[in-house]
């Protein structure tokens, strides 16, 4: 079996007394959605600023295409293909939906921007950024002000960016939130396209959309990964039911 993309080991973080990460093992893999749940306060959103660089473990390790990335930053963990949408994009609302993916293209080339007008005639700047924009399917919105855009438009924007950024896998926390019906079920069908371009490891409390989108699942209570498997295996197991799904053992 090939490595893992992004392979996290017996990692830890206390707080005080608390022990927010629990000696927690998760890997992504190449082509699959790893959807990590549990309840409120269970430790995702830590365990994910962890693995983005915000958040400097107590103990453990952390790969990324076969790098040990625990001593990078943020930025430095973007740079080599790590996408955490809202912490590597900060949607401009005045710009078009192209600039914004333009802005990550320049950062990307190293270059600066100089007028305006000559950046938007500039062909390797505007070339990529469509492509992005094409490949999650917003072409025909490349004109507007990402401030016009649909809550889960701007979620596809921002995924844009980090693919214009190079990324190799996304860490996705909650892109469901704030969504209507209609909103969760097109970028549920989005995020099964994204799937292709690249693994994302996915915190999501809409349990529909998890269980539609996910190869495998991990469930966290308490900072501590109590199961993890396929959806079914993770849907028939006792302890899951119990402590997060709501269901008797």
């Amino acid at each position: 079996m090939a490595e893992p993309i992004l392979d996290i080991r017996n990692l830890t973080k206390s707080f005080g007394a608390l022990k927010a990460t629990d000696d927690v093992s998760i890997d992504l893999r190449d082509g699959e959605i790893h959807a990590l749940i549990g309840p409120n306060g269970a430790g995702k959103t830590t365990l994910m600023h962890q693995i983005s660089g915000s958040l400097k473990p107590g103990s453990g390790q952390i790969r990324f295409l076969g790098e040990d990335i625990g001593h990078l930053g943020v930025a430095e963990r973007a740079r080599r293909g790590l996408g955490r949408t809202f912490q590597i994009s900060s949607l401009t609302p005045e710009f078009s939906a192209l600039r914004n993916v333009m802005l990550a293209v320049q950062a990307r080339q190293g270059s600066s921007f100089r007028f305006f007008r000559e950046v938007m005639s500039d062909t390797s700047l505007t070339e990529p950024a469509m492509a992005a924009l094409e490949r999650v399917g917003l072409a025909d919105r490349a004109r507007i002000p990402a401030a016009e855009l649909s809550h889960g438009e701007r979620r596809q924007l921002e995924i844009a960016i980090a693919l214009a950024l190079g990324s190799r896998a996304f860490l996705l926390d909650e892109p469901m939130a704030g969504m209507g019906q209609e909103g969760s079920r097109a970028l549920t069908s989005f995020l099964d396209r994204l799937r292709g371009e690249a693994p994302i490891l996915l915190v999501e409390h809409d349990m529909d959309a998890v269980f539609a989108l996910a190869d495998r699942v991990s469930v966290l209570v308490y900072g501590r990964v109590i199961a993890s498997g396929r959806v079914e295996e993770i849907r028939n197991d006792p302890a899951v039911r119990t402590a997060y799904l709501g269901e008797p053992a």
